[in-house]
């Protein structure tokens, strides 16, 4: 008689199926098999809150066939991912096959898809953690109170189809009170007075005026800076009073937890929470290699942890030995620690083997799998390197009573920089010049000092980085539910992304607004984290899922009780400039149910409406007939503006419904064609061969038709960065022509 094997995923139980002998079935559940039911609430407040659980549509199939094979099994070994969820997912298909108590059914769970690991915890089975599952449905049954009660309480104030959930509402507000807080920022001026100097030894060097008779000064204004230039220009010479020399040590970050995976998956890869998540399962299931072997790449990707196994670190320990060399071996292996409440039982994110390096295995992986497993196995290795050592020189320069510092940095012993440095958000790394070997007490001749305005600038609007950061920071969710807390809010249209930043809609700061008004203590920062904690305190066992529920429902009941006289909400009514053709009173943007539009402020007398244009108070504009002829039929093309900015369009709609984007005027490199602007997924803007996917050609910077100066490249492309104005720059980095601000 043979035992059945159930995990969630198919992937999984393909890898599964190649490790383990004849004598087992393995099949997918494909998720969780039942849930609350769709139509109705499905709690049972009066009696504990005792949910009531429904085979989910479309999974009778699955349930038929494992209780078919189930009957014919020795043993049934339930094997979904090792966190709440997969416990859950193990508990509900426990309870259709026979309850989790029978002798027969075990759980298994394993920290990576391998054979040694796979069939060690197959020969070592264990019960279902009851902690664990009722923490999931804990938190389940509080979501299900949410979005139950105030949906309908938002389409009847606000707009049909709309919901609300306890967590992902707690985001749409860090979005709105980010965006308000920018919409408050007053900027406040500052200056920075720059010299360039000449000491006499190769290379020149700027320092920056720092201090007014040994403390710091301030430069609030013009005025102030005109005043201190005028006594440095006046003054009898620059001397290099004092050089400081420190060595610095830069330790090695930590492994991969599921947060800061997300994080630096988006910085450096440009991939979203989702995205990221989905490839690392991916990874994890199994990638077949050369035996035709499925087997997984990664330890299991949710997890808060930095622990690594033992053996691992001697591995790693082996390999930067064999490749990189002693030196960059420490002395013992690094411990990291994880922070308050990590689930220590799951290792960090980590290479199974960093034996199987990124180089050996590219040929198996796509693109993305790639790119992702080399972030992993990149930033676990330098996890277990010796830290980096800087020597830092400051010079300080004396004139008058003024001190201008320059500050340049040397990498004595690279460590773990020769294969990894952590990437920074919204962060303008300090320019660290290399400075010339100068003794102190030579004089300097200023070649230049240049005075420059600026303005403090407001919070940045959050990136897929940062918000999955400051989630984390304040205790909302927890990093297996970011990618889903994320695409949510994106999905129900309470926010979205532009050029890689998330903006709240119209229709986000509505609701927003409602619920804090009515419902501001279930959206409260501190008050959803500290449901987060009582949610881990249900999962090690030290509290009760009900009093849990009871907790939280007792408030929100309350408040909604008071919220039935609530009067309806929508986007206020925004004056335009233009009066209405057919009676003469001024146009107003207005809120309608697909969006804003033009209406005529006599409604409802007239009735005058228009589609709004690209820009904000202004009517959608007529097509303009351009040069350019449809390439699939011939007619004229126009120029459109749609929702991502102006675009080709063929004349012979609805007929013929090509569309292109515009051509910016530079040919591509490789084939010829046009570059041509487009967007990504995530809504930032990049530019292309308008002969993709036969030429791939593609860069994030826009192009100008000006050939470089110094080596005659056809085309230069803007460079952007934080306060200033772009800058033109040759596209070809070996070059690096940058054209004089």
């Amino acid at each position: 008689m043979k035992s059945l094997v159930i995990v969630e995923s198919p992937a999984k139980a393909k890898t599964i199926n190649k490790f383990l002998g004849a004598g087992y079935v393995v099949k997918a559940s494909v998720g969780h098999v039942r849930d609350l039911p769709s139509g109705r609430i499905g709690i049972n407040i009066e009696k504990e809150f005792d949910p009531e659980y429904m085979v989910i549509k479309g999974k009778e199939k699955i349930i038929k066939e494992l209780k078919s094979l189930a009957k014919k099994s020795e043993s049934i070994y339930l094997c979904p991912d090792p966190d709440r969820e997969g416990e859950a997912i193990a508990w509900h298909i426990a309870e259709e096959l026979g309850g989790a108590e029978s002798d027969s059914i075990f759980r298994v769970t394993f920290n990576e898809i391998t054979r040694s690991a796979v069939q060690n915890a197959i020969t070592n089975p264990g019960k279902i953690n009851m902690d664990l599952v009722e923490a999931q449905q804990a938190r389940r049954i509080l979501d299900r109170l949410v979005g139950y009660n105030l949906s309908p309480l938002l389409w009847r104030k606000v707009k049909r189809g709309l919901s609300a959930g306890r967590v992902q509402s707690v985001a749409v507000k860090m979005i709105v009170d980010r965006e308000r807080e920018i919409e408050a920022f007053i900027p406040v001026e500052y200056w920075t007075v720059t010299a360039k100097f000449d000491g006499g030894e190769p290379p020149l060097f700027d320092a920056k005026l720092a201090k007014y008779r040994g403390k710091k000064l301030e430069l609030p204004d013009e005025e102030t800076v005109n005043k201190a230039l005028k006594e440095i220009r006046n003054a009898d010479s620059f001397k290099l009073e004092k050089i400081e020399r420190k060595e610095r040590k830069r330790n090695p970050v930590a492994p991969f937890t599921t947060s800061k995976l997300q994080q630096e998956a988006a910085r450096k890869l440009g991939f979203g929470a989702k995205k990221t998540m989905m490839i690392a399962q991916q990874l994890y299931e199994g990638i077949e290699l050369e035996s035709k072997d499925a087997v997984g790449l990664i330890t299991y990707m949710r997890t808060d942890s930095v622990r690594v196994a033992a053996d691992a670190q001697e591995e790693a320990r082996s390999y930067i030995s064999s490749n990189f060399g002693k030196d960059y071996l420490p002395a013992k292996p690094p411990v990291y620690k994880s922070k308050k409440g990590a689930q220590e039982g799951h290792e960090a994110i980590r290479p199974v083997s960093v034996e199987q390096s990124p180089k050996l295995l590219k040929k198996f992986l796509s693109r993305d799998q790639y790119r992702m497993y080399t972030l992993i196995w990149n930033r676990f290795l330098s996890s277990q390197m010796a830290p980096a050592k800087l020597d830092q020189t400051t010079f300080n320069i004396e004139v008058g009573d003024y001190t201008f510092r320059a500050t340049g940095t040397v990498i004595r012993f690279p460590g773990f920089m020769a294969l990894y440095t952590e990437g920074q958000d919204d962060v303008e790394e300090e320019k660290q010049d290399k400075l010339p070997l100068l003794k102190e007490g030579v004089t300097l001749k200023a070649l230049s000092i240049e005075p420059k305005q600026h303005f403090t600038q407001p919070p940045p609007r959050y990136s897929e980085a940062t918000i999955v950061k400051d989630l984390e920071e304040k205790g909302i969710g927890r990093p297996s539910t970011y990618a889903s807390i994320i695409s949510t809010i994106q999905g129900r249209k309470y926010v979205e992304k532009k050029e890689g930043r998330f903006y709240p809609t119209e229709l986000g700061i509505v609701v927003n607004d409602l619920l804090v008004e009515h419902f501001n203590r279930i959206i409260d920062y501190d008050f959803t984290a500290k449901m987060e904690e009582e949610l881990d305190a249900v999962e090690e066992g030290r509290m009760k899922w009900v009093k849990v529920v009871k907790g939280f429902y007792g408030p929100f009941n309350e408040d909604l009780e008071r919220a039935t006289d609530i009067k309806r909400m929508k986007p206020e009514d925004k004056p335009t400039d233009i009066i209405c053709e057919k009676c003469g009173k001024p146009m107003v943007e207005r809120w309608g149910r697909h969006g804003r539009f033009i209406a005529c402020t006599g409604y409802p007398d007239c009735k005058n409406t228009k589609p709004l244009g690209g820009e904000p108070g202004k009517p959608a504009v007529e097509p303009v007939v351009t040069d350019e002829t449809c390439n699939k039929c011939g007619k004229p093309m126009l120029l459109k503006t749609g929702k991502f900015g102006k675009f080709l369009a063929c004349s012979g709609y609805p007929e013929c419904k090509n569309t292109s984007p515009l051509a910016t005027g530079v040919k591509c490199p490789e084939d010829g064609g046009d570059i041509v602007e487009r967007r990504s997924r995530g809504g930032r803007t990049f530019y292309s061969c308008s002969n993709y996917p036969k030429c791939k050609f593609s860069i994030w910077n826009r192009p100008v038709p000006k050939p470089c100066p110094k080596c005659k490249t056809p085309f230069l492309v803007e460079k952007r960065s934080k306060d200033k104005e772009p800058t033109l720059v040759c596209h070809d980095k070996e070059c690096g022509y940058k054209a004089e601000e």
